[in-house]
């Protein structure tokens, strides 16, 4: 019994060592084997990262974005994809033309290594209209300014909250659909400018930082620039957002430089006509041709357009400037609403102004022919209190309206700036070396309420940094489809200004009280100093 004993548990023993050994063997080949995965679902497979290289889960979220302004047309036909590409936002990402993949934190630091991009896909819904007051025109005092036809517009002091109709076109914070990128992705070098200049979309880009930023100072830009704008002779202290240059995507932007302006521009006029974020666009470029100069060889022609200021007018209804080396010639004049306005009774200092939405203003007409670029816009005076104050009766056809439908003030607006295109347009065979714009609205930024509630933009970091706008249609539905079918051309800058809040006047002052804060009108240099770029490119 005890041999059997003992011969059984050495049979067992080794079974044993066996079967430890062919294990052993097993899972040794198993490590060695590259051929493990395919016995793996697909889901189970883990790929390794490179430690340079940063990703987040994807989270995709639909939220609702609304454009700027109320456009008057089916509501059906707003609806739109706008995608951006998000760079971390703790980090600047340098201009490639600087010649490096290299990051700057907000710090100044430099890191070589590259950090996450977000990808988000906004998907823009059916607008909706949002009640609320009258900003004023200027962010300083209540004024007046001088309209064709001798009307002053009061921008003050008016406060009929629950007529105007505005559409805010904003983007909430942590809506995106995110993905790794690489910086740079997609942006190959640009094809040569002439080929590519004409079927460009100069809208479809992204904000870079370039240490050659500003392109002038807000010190020294004096004699061009308003005092309330130059943000650089306020209380602000961040200063960061005159860094950002915008960048096209797979196109080609030439470098601004006055004097290849003014060489282009040589024995020619351009226009601005429009309100007063088209007079901070003429304040700008006059600022970018000059470097910021006095230039004392400028002209004031004022005159030879009726630029004068009127008997107790605050200033001109615009203003013009020759340089007599090229014999350019740059002007502005002031339409808020790009319609012909007419006093109903010359004798009378309180009479109501006929203002026709479907007339050009006295001066377009009149000058037309003098030029050979020309810039409209409108938008931000289209509010009931506005119309009011001005005592401005919408007319039609010679005749005071009485279509209902036409007096709701996005309809009223829409017939006009459809109207005014169409008439520009109307006039360009006549003057085939005109080159005519529509620029599309400048956003408002105002938080928590608007201009006269409270409303504020205190956001002083640029956080659009290395984000791509990449919508193809314009967030301006108005604007595009009264260009449409036509040779006047969009200047788009909506959506690229749409992430710069940050860039705005807000509750500094020269003054440096406190009180409304300006989230409508930007900081100069800045935002508009792109919007001239843009235009530079396409002259």
């Amino acid at each position: 019994m005890k041999g059997s004993f003992h011969g059984l548990r050495g049979k067992q023993l080794s079974v044993l060592l066996i079967t430890i050994v062919f294990m052993s063997i097993l899972v040794w080949s198993w490590e060695k084997n590259p051929f493990r995965t395919t016995f793996l679902h697909p889901q189970n497979i883990w790929l390794p990262l490179s430690s340079d290289i940063q990703t987040k889960a994807h989270l995709e979220t639909t939220v609702t974005s609304q454009p700027p302004e109320s456009s008057g047309i089916d509501k059906s036909s707003i609806a739109e994809e706008v995608t951006i590409k998000d760079l971390d936002k703790r980090q600047f990402e340098v201009a490639p033309s600087k010649g490096s993949p290299w990051m700057a934190d907000v710090g100044g630091n430099l890191t070589s290594h590259v950090e996450e991009k977000e990808t988000a896909t906004i998907f823009a819904e059916e607008p909706k209209k949002v009640i609320k007051g009258v900003e004023p025109e200027e962010n300083d005092t209540a004024e007046s300014v001088t309209e064709s036809g001798g009307k002053q517009e009061h921008d003050s002091g008016v406060d009929n909250s629950k007529q105007e109709e505005r559409i805010n076109f904003q983007v909430p914070p942590g809506s995106e659909h995110i993905n790794a990128t690489l910086p740079g992705e997609n942006y190959e070098k640009a094809p040569n400018l002439e080929e590519n200049q004409a079927a460009c979309n100069f809208a479809k880009g992204k904000w870079v930082v370039d240490d050659e930023r500003p392109l002038y100072s807000g010190f020294s830009c004096k004699r061009w620039l308003s005092g309330m704008w130059a943000c650089r002779m306020t209380q602000r202290m961040n200063f960061d957002y005159e860094t950002l240059k915008w960048q096209p995507k797979n196109c080609q932007m030439e470098e601004f430089e006055g004097s290849k302006f003014l060489k282009r521009m040589q024995d020619k006029t351009l226009a601005f006509v429009g309100d007063s974020l088209g007079r901070q666009q003429f304040q700008s470029l006059m600022c970018m041709i000059t470097g910021g100069k006095d230039r004392p060889d400028v002209l004031d022609v004022g005159r030879e357009y009726g630029l004068v200021k009127a008997k107790h007018a605050v200033r001109p209804d615009g203003w013009a400037y020759r340089f007599p080396s090229t014999n350019t010639t740059v002007l502005y004049y002031w339409s808020a609403s790009l319609c012909g306005l007419e006093p109903l009774n010359k004798t009378n200092p309180a009479t109501e102004y006929a203002m026709h939405l479907d007339r050009p203003p006295a001066f377009l007409q009149r000058f037309i022919h003098r030029f050979d670029v020309l810039v409209l816009n409108t938008g931000h005076h289209w509010n009931r209190g506005k119309l009011n104050a001005n005592r401005w009766v919408m007319y039609v056809g010679g005749a005071r309206n009485t279509n209902k439908k036409i007096a709701e003030i996005g309809r009223a607006k829409n017939l006009t700036i459809h109207s005014i295109v169409s008439w520009v347009n109307s006039q360009l065979p006549k003057y085939p070396r005109l080159k005519a714009f529509y620029r599309s609205i400048s956003p408002r930024h105002f938080v928590n309420g608007d201009w006269n509630t409270g409303g504020s933009c205190n956001n002083e970091m640029p956080m659009s940094i290395g984000k791509e706008v990449l919508q193809d249609k314009s967030s301006d539905v108005a604007a595009e489809s009264a260009v449409r079918g036509t040779k006047v051309r969009l200047l788009d800058i909506t959506a690229l200004s749409q992430v710069r809040d940050e860039g705005h006047i807000s509750r500094f002052s020269i003054k440096g009280t406190t009180g409304m804060q300006d989230c409508l009108h930007w900081c100069l240099p800045g935002v508009p100093d792109t919007w001239n770029e843009l235009l530079f490119a396409q002259i």
